[in-house]
């Protein structure tokens, strides 16, 4: 089975993502523990949508988090380079309605400033260059649009009141990814060596505040960030500059 590298050549990353596209709704429940719907559903609330917003997906695989920005009444689209990923996504029950399109993140498909949110999720990292992603999704958002990433970062911890917990959290998630991730994966997908890939990626991604940076850098202000989970994941929210 294929497996990408850290050097993410496109169509390796295409072709990995291909392999995994027919259980990658379960396993990726499974390996989070069922939290995968709630980071959808914490990226739905923080975006605000509102009846007929277009927002655009981009990474959006089999389109389970388009369906979720769906729910807002705004007009989502699900785009992914992984064709497997789309045809698998088509044809399941409450995304038969979603518009699907092929479509590279670096050469969105679509006319200038468009949409009024950009999303992605978990996907960010596996696109070769960032900055130019980052270029390409102000290009189709109109002006006073949104940016939201939700992506795996680097765990800080729980906190009560404002006091981490737990100073044995990362290195338990950090154990995690490398070790139990792939043998879990081994178990439900469909190509658990793209796991292993995986879990290479979120450790070699950078910390939050080193992608707000980024995102500030590529067309975007009032650039925050918000952890979930004791920062498993966390939400950068941005909104493109005024002309």
């Amino acid at each position: 089975m294929t497996r990408a590298t850290l050097e993410k050549e496109p169509r390796d990353v295409a072709t990995m993502f291909d392999g995994v596209a027919r259980r990658y709704d379960l396993t990726n429940t499974v390996l989070s523990f069922g939290q995968d719907r709630r980071w959808r559903r914490r990226t739905r609330d923080a975006l605000g949508l509102r009846p007929g917003d277009r927002v655009l997906d981009v990474a959006a695989g089999t389109g389970v988090s388009t369906a979720e920005l769906a729910r807002s009444g705004a007009h989502a689209v699900a785009s992914d380079f992984s064709l497997g990923m789309l045809r698998a996504g088509a044809g399941r029950p409450g995304r038969k309605q979603l518009p699907f399109v092929a479509a590279d993140a670096l050469r969105l498909p679509f006319a200038d400033e468009v949409f009024d949110a950009v999303t992605i999720s978990f996907g960010l990292r596996n696109i070769v260059d960032v900055p130019a992603a980052l270029a390409e999704f102000a290009r189709v958002t109109k002006p006073g649009g949104q940016l939201l990433v939700c992506e795996f970062s680097t765990p800080s911890g729980p906190q009560w009141h404002g006091i981490r917990l737990a100073p044995w959290f990362r290195p338990l998630y950090m154990n995690y990814l490398m070790r139990a991730l792939p043998w879990v994966a081994r178990k439900v997908s469909s190509n658990p060596d793209a796991y292993v890939y995986l879990a290479e990626s979120i450790r070699s991604w950078p910390v939050q505040q080193d992608l707000a940076r980024t995102i500030a850098a590529s067309g975007w202000a009032g650039v925050h960030f918000r952890d979930l989970t004791g920062g498993i994941v966390a939400l950068h929210r941005a909104v493109k500059r005024a002309q």
